[in-house]
């Protein structure tokens, strides 16, 4: 018995030390109980003086289950003792084939922390520590765990790691050495990199919010151009005769909008054939044979201007350009999703600002030749090959490529992200999110095939940023809202929390944090989540490297759990200065 209760205050028991006994300050932080005939409730030694002992209560244990929370407190002739092995079972977990080991207590002598499976990775998690607390080795050890536990095979577990550093790909590469059924795939934007496949973004899988997030659109002006732009590439991507008779209507409807313009005919001229540029049909072209009474004439030649400043067969190109115009053809839209190139869009883009005369209207000029400028300055850059997928694929196509490896079923993707700039980072991660999101949310039978979205450096990409004013949400937003009943997870990595989007961290369920010092993080943490309290945030002021404050869902209580390093290590050690030297 460690002593006697002399009063309770709000939800601390204050216990007078015996004189006849020295408590020694090393229970500091570990757990007892207080046991009446009726009840056991479990506290936590929060200080240690020469003769009192404050512990705090954390919850009851009844029937062998344990129940956060205190609604009757201990009497004060309760018997204060330490926690017994079989009731630090029922705290800290047992193994069993619903149970995978974290890590291992660091005040219960490395006694192993068993959690719930479903409990940890069925809600959202957020990883936060300082740079070298150990982020990446516990994020590393912690898939190890889960994929070399004997009493479970997650086979069909599909984790994604969006990885800033290219840190991961060491910890996982040789995978299948586990369990030959284990499979890890690696996608890269390092061209150095020859370990992995370059990364893929099929440009026809994208919709319109997610080209506006590509293009950096700021303007609510420019979404329509955007939409315009998606619908012509897709009608000017298809080859059927319905398509055909679309395109020639559109080039035609451009075309007679400019004729009557009050340019000069050179002007109108050059604007034409501006249009053919970006699109061209056997019909509308500057070879084309166009037919007049008992004469033909090339479509170029009709552009002849004579000295009134007009063109010479004004006439024959009104009367064959008009033939092409149905009306009833505005309304045609495209039901098939077709194969396009970066090239194509430019063509469809270039379209939309010609034949909707937008870069004569002075009001929408800036806000249409931006997004010109944008979508030349990535055809020309590095960044286009990673458009340059070979193929058509279905969404459930591509999304079955990514996570299969020569006809066999893969664990663990793993993007590295690290030769991209930050904007570029954050559309990949948003549009792979989206288009996970999307999958799982029209599958018929929900959250049977989960997917697990691992964000390193979640800061640079979950952010507080301009979507939700231009497109009317934040995809991580959204997923944080409602990806848990569908099946589509987020574990969150970071050492700045406080530029996190609120609305993504008040969804987290379950957190590891480790040792993160700078007062607006803490501050932040302690504001945004509820059931934090002070203590935790003390704690973990102190903690060591590789180790954390464990608390959510998954956990009965908050835990110290100290991770073991993992084997393989990913690339994320310090730089040997004195080696390098």
């Amino acid at each position: 018995m460690l002593g006697k209760i002399i009063y309770i205050s709000n939800n601390i028991a204050h216990v007078q030390i015996p004189s006849n006994i020295k408590i020694p300050t090393s229970l500091m932080n570990m757990h007892v109980i207080f046991e009446d005939t009726n009840k056991k409730v479990l506290g936590e030694i929060d200080d240690i003086s020469e003769n009192l002992i404050k512990i705090r209560f954390l919850g009851e244990i009844v029937n062998n289950v344990f129940v956060g929370g205190v609604i009757r407190k201990p009497t004060m002739e309760s018997n204060v003792r330490m926690i017994n092995a079989q009731e630090l079972k029922i705290i800290i977990g047992e193994n069993s084939k619903e149970t995978f080991m974290l890590g291992t207590s660091a005040l219960y002598d490395n006694y192993p922390i068993m959690v719930n499976i479903n409990d940890l990775f069925s809600n959202h998690m957020a990883i936060f520590g300082n740079s070298g607390s150990g982020k990446s080795c516990g994020v590393a050890r912690l898939l190890q765990n889960v994929f070399t536990n004997p009493n479970f095979k997650p086979y069909k577990a599909n984790i994604f790691i969006f990885d800033a550093y290219g840190e991961y790909h060491n910890a996982f590469t040789n995978f299948n050495t586990i369990d030959p059924n284990y499979q890890f795939k690696y996608y890269t934007t390092n061209k150095q990199d020859t370990n992995g496949q370059p990364l893929q973004i099929p440009l026809w899988l994208l919709d319109n919010d997610d080209f506006a997030i590509l293009l950096s659109a700021d303007d609510h002006s420019q979404l329509p151009i955007i939409e315009r732009m998606i619908k012509l590439v897709r009608i000017f991507s298809s080859s059927d005769d319905m398509s055909l008779k679309y395109k020639n209507h559109l080039i035609a409807k451009a075309i007679m909008t400019i004729l009557y313009t009050n340019q000069s005919a050179s002007s109108k001229r050059n604007d034409v054939f501006a249009i053919f540029n970006s699109c061209s049909t056997p019909q509308f072209n500057p070879e084309a044979v166009v037919q007049g009474v008992g004469y033909t004439r090339k479509f170029r030649e009709c552009f002849l201007i004579n000295d009134q400043d007009n063109f010479s067969e004004s006439v024959l190109l009104s009367e064959y350009v008009s033939s092409f115009i149905d009306e009833n053809l505005d309304q045609y839209e495209e039901e098939k999703i077709n194969y396009f190139t970066l090239e194509d869009l430019e063509k469809a883009l270039n379209f939309t600002l010609i034949s909707e005369g937008l870069l004569r209207n002075e009001k929408a000029y800036s806000s249409a030749i931006a997004l010109k400028v944008r979508l030349h300055s990535i055809l020309i850059s590095e960044y286009s090959r990673y458009f340059a997928v070979p193929q058509f694929m279905t969404k459930d196509q591509f999304i079955a490529s990514l996570i299969s490896k020569n006809n066999r079923k893969v664990q663990i993707v793993n993007f590295n992200l690290e030769d991209v700039e930050d904007w570029f980072a954050k559309f990949v991660t948003k549009a792979y999110t989206k288009l996970l999101f999307n999958y799982v949310k029209g599958m018929s039978n929900r959250a049977t095939i989960p997917f697990h979205i691992f964000l390193e450096e979640a800061h640079r990409y979950v952010q507080k940023d301009n979507d939700t004013f231009l497109i009317g949400y934040n995809i991580f937003d959204r997923v944080a809202k409602e990806g848990r009943k569908y099946g589509l997870i987020l574990d969150l990595i970071s050492q700045r929390p406080v530029e996190l989007s609120d609305t993504v961290i008040s969804q987290m369920a379950n957190f590891l944090i480790f040792k993160i010092t700078h007062p607006l993080d803490v501050e932040y943490i302690q504001k945004m989540l509820p059931n934090i309290s002070m203590d935790i945030v003390e704690k973990q002021k102190s903690l060591q490297p590789g180790t954390c404050m464990a608390f959510g869902r998954a956990f009965k209580i908050p835990m110290i759990v100290k991770m073991q390093m993992p084997n393989p290590m990913p690339e994320s050690s310090n730089c040997n200065i004195l080696g390098t030297w």
